[in-house]
């Protein structure tokens, strides 16, 4: 799960995503020219669920937990193509 976290992570920056540190099995993570809410929107149409709070501080942020490489695959696919 670590390393899978790590690939992640170096994944979501290429992507431009500002992601805090994390030692569970999950992530948060930004993006700064991106509304989280319509992220999590976008990514909940392709079938993908991350959470999203409406509260102060972590509004723009996504909760993604960390799945198999193949999930995580997914997420960075379903992202690059949103963000395009």
């Amino acid at each position: 799960m670590i390393a899978s976290r790590e690939k992640l992570i170096d994944r979501m920056h290429g992507l431009g995503f500002e992601v805090l540190p994390s030692t569970a099995n999950f992530i948060f993570a930004r993006h700064p020219q991106h509304d989280g809410g319509e992220l999590m929107q976008a990514l909940r149409s392709r079938g993908i669920i991350v959470r999203h709070f409406k509260q102060p501080r972590i509004d723009q942020f996504l909760r993604i937990t960390v799945g198999t490489d193949t999930q995580c695959d997914e997420l960075i696919a379903a992202l690059t193509e949103i963000l395009d």
